[in-house]
Formats: C-alpha cells, sequence, structure tokens
C-alpha cells in the first residue's frame, strides 16, 4: 500500500483539530460572556468607587464650623480651616460619580461651595448641613453599588459553575467519541486482518487439491511406459499447474475468494464434470451440450469440493449429475453415507464447520466457498437427504453478474 493510502484527508484533520480545540474555545466564550456584567458594573460603579471624598468634604466643612466657634483658635488657624474646606468643596473633579451622587437627593456640591464663600456663622452652618446630606446621598449610592457588585460577582459564579459544568461535559463527549472512533478503527482493522487470514486460507484449502494432482503426475511421468500416458500425464500437470495459478493469484485473493469477482464466458458445463470421473466416483452427463455463462474455474472449485466431502466423509459410491431446469443448470452430488441431521445441515456451511466424522482431516472450508461460489452465480447450494439414504447436495446456477463485475457476499 502506497503512503498516500495512510494520509489522512486535510478536511478530517481540520474537522478533528476544530473539535479537539472546541473545548478552549467555548470556555473563552462563556467566561467572557460570564465575566461581562461585572465588568459592566464596576465601568458604571466608577471602577471600585467609594465615598471617602464626600466624607471628608463633611468632615472638612464641620471642623470649619466647629473652628469658627473655637475661641482658642487663631485667625490664621481659622483660615487654614476655611481654606482647607473651600478647597474640597471647590474641587469638583475628587468626587466621582457627583452627578449620580446628586440625583439621590437635594444637595448640591456647589451649593455647599456658595455657602462657605458667604463665610457667614448662618451660611458655614448650612454648608455643613448641606455638605452632611450629600455624604449621606453618597452613603446611599455606595449601598447600592455594593449590591450591584454582590450581584454581579453571584451572577459569575453562578456562570463560571456552568461554564466548568458545559466544558467538563463537552470534554466527556469528545473523549468518548474518541474511545468510540478507535474502537472502531480496531474493529474495522481486525475485520480486515480476519478477512485476509480468510482468504489465505481459502486459497490454501483450494491450492491443496492441484498441487497434490500435479505432484502425483509428476511421480507417474517418470514411470510412463508408452508416449500416450506420458501425453496424459504432461496434461494433466499442464492443467494443475493452470489450476494453482488460477488459485494463488495474490493479487485477486478477495476477487477470489471474498467479494467474489466472476470471469464468466459461456461454456459447456459437461466437460467440467466429466473431468471428475474415476475410482468412487460415476459421472452422469446429458447427451446434448449444456452452454451456460458462467466462471469456468469457479464452477470447477464447487464440484470438486462436493465431491472431496463425499469421498471424504463416506466410503461408498459417488454420484455427479448435471441437468438442467427452468431457471438454468442443475449440478447433483449424491453419496451414500449415513447423511447429515437438520441441524448439522444449517452449520456445514459456516467457515471450520465440519461433518460429525471423517475418512481424513479437512478445515471445514469447502461448503462455504462452495455457498459462495454458486450465489455469486446466481444460485444457491442445498444439501437433502437422498431418497434410499446418503446426502444429495443440490447446486443450481442463475444468471451471473457481467465478467468482473463485483456480486456480494455468500
Amino acid at each position: 500500500m502506497t503512503p498516500a493510502a495512510h494520509r489522512v484527508p486535510r478536511a478530517v484533520v481540520v474537522r478533528e483539530g476544530l473539535l479537539a480545540a472546541l473545548p478552549a474555545l467555548l470556555t473563552v466564550a462563556l467566561l467572557m460572556l460570564a465575566t461581562q456584567p461585572a465588568y459592566d458594573t464596576l465601568l458604571r460603579n466608577g471602577n471600585g468607587w467609594s465615598p471617602y471624598a464626600y466624607q471628608g468634604l463633611a468632615q472638612d466643612v464641620q471642623a470649619y464650623q466647629v473652628a469658627r466657634l473655637d475661641p482658642t483658635l487663631s485667625d490664621e488657624e481659622r483660615r487654614d480651616i476655611g481654606d482647607r474646606a473651600l478647597s474640597s468643596a471647590g474641587n469638583p473633579a475628587q468626587f466621582t460619580a457627583l452627578a449620580t451622587v446628586e440625583d439621590y437627593g437635594d444637595a448640591r456640591l456647589a451649593r455647599v461651595e456658595r455657602l462657605l464663600r458667604e463665610n457667614t456663622p448662618a451660611s458655614v452652618a448650612a454648608a455643613a448641613r448641606e455638605a452632611v446630606r450629600l455624604n449621606a446621598q453618597a452613603g446611599s449610592y455606595a449601598g447600592e453599588t455594593g449590591v450591584a457588585y454582590l450581584r454581579a460577582l453571584q451572577d459569575m459564579r453562578r456562570a463560571l459553575v456552568f461554564t466548568a459544568f458545559v466544558t467538563g461535559l463537552l470534554s466527556m463527549v469528545l473523549t468518548g467519541r474518541a474511545l468510540l472512533l478507535w474502537r472502531a478503527e480496531r474493529d474495522r482493522r481486525a475485520r480486515r486482518e480476519a478477512r485476509q487470514r480468510e482468504a489465505l486460507s481459502l486459497a490454501s484449502h483450494e491450492l491443496r487439491r492441484p498441487l497434490q494432482a500435479l505432484m502425483l503426475a509428476s511421480d507417474l511421468l517418470r514411470h510412463a511406459d508408452t508416449p500416450e500416458q506420458r501425453q496424459h500425464l504432461l496434461a494433466l500437470i499442464e492443467d494443475s499447474a493452470t489450476q494453482l495459478a488460477s488459485r494463488a493469484d495474490l493479487t485477486r485473493l478477495n476477487d477470489l475468494y471474498l467479494d467474489v469477482t466472476l470471469r464468466a464466458v459461456r461454456t459447456d458445463l459437461r466437460p467440467l464434470l466429466g473431468r471428475l470421473k474415476g475410482g468412487r466416483v460415476s459421472i452422469h452427463l446429458p447427451g446434448e451440450p449444456v452452454s451456460w455463462l458462467v466462471d469456468p474455474g469457479r464452477v470447477r472449485q464447487i464440484v470438486e469440493n462436493l465431491v472431496e466431502n463425499a469421498l471424504k466423509y463416506t466410503a461408498g459410491p459417488v454420484e455427479v449429475t448435471l441437468g438442467m431446469r427452468a431457471g438454468g443448470p442443475e449440478i447433483t452430488v449424491r453419496d451414500h453415507g449415513p447423511g447429515l441431521s437438520p441441524e448439522l445441515r444449517g452449520r456445514v456451511f459456516l467457515p471450520y464447520e465440519r461433518g460429525p466424522r471423517g475418512l481424513a482431516d479437512g478445515q471445514g472450508l469447502g461448503l462455504s466457498l462452495v455457498r459462495r461460489y454458486a450465489r455469486a452465480h446466481g444460485g444457491d447450494v442445498t444439501l437433502d437427504d437422498a431418497p434410499g439414504g446418503g446426502t444429495l447436495a443440490r447446486v443450481t446456477l442463475g444468471e451471473p453478474p457481467l465478467v468482473d463485475e463485483g456480486v456480494g457476499r455468500g
């Protein structure tokens, strides 16, 4: 497989990167939304506003009122205290949120300054009362500001808890998604490896017969006495080599054994079956050609597997019959053994399932491949009790797909 096959698409990289960054982005967004009310409150309320300037004004004006009545003070000391009070009242810049504070009552800073400038006992006393009322208004404003701060902090606390919950939940979801993706990829890899093992096992199973035939014919060729015998054995060797090449194409293992792809040509089925005659196997063929669109190699494997199973699990004769039905050709393979139970008939088409006893060891792959090939040809294979005892394997062939066109799995 080329390195490009392992390359992750850019769209997938971008998607997964955005998903990985999503908790951080969501956290930032939620925190900004959560802290915005408190930030607005600080800006609206003077960024940590306090009533100290108003308290100092009230104290300075009252101190000047008291100083005017204190005979122990000199005129210069009294004048310094008055100037300090007037300077405090005449500097509006030090009184933050002055307009808002003045909206809480009737007291005004300008009035305090004006009364102080009149500098009479009555005006100073009035200025002191005005400064006290202005300080009280600042106290009311400070109280409401504190409540607003507290409310904003409580809202922010709830928002932070909600943010932590949402981001934690999202992280859990993304972690779970990552685990599911990992598990899915692991399962896909396991299925791919299982399919590869299955294809190799089926290939090994199907290579065994032509390899045995090749070895046997090669051994017999050493002892052939006549040119006719040598020619016959050479034909067997050539046929076995062709079968080996057909069944061991490593570039087409999936097409050969898993997602079966047929190379179908119109073929007379009689020669495919006639070559199996010999020993305990008898062949019954019609007199007329039975021409059908099939993959000759795969049909040959179907019949070989059925005959091999019959010979392996029974000791009597095996009969192979070719006929035509309304829907297409029908091939039957009959043995005269003990037969199969209904439960076992349903299982023997599964990979690695074998009959209850055999005359030789086997892998249990032949019948599963037979059904796969039969269904690839638009037909099927069934096992029934034969009349008089034994098992009758019946293969029907239908309309296969076009040449080199993939088919569904059996």
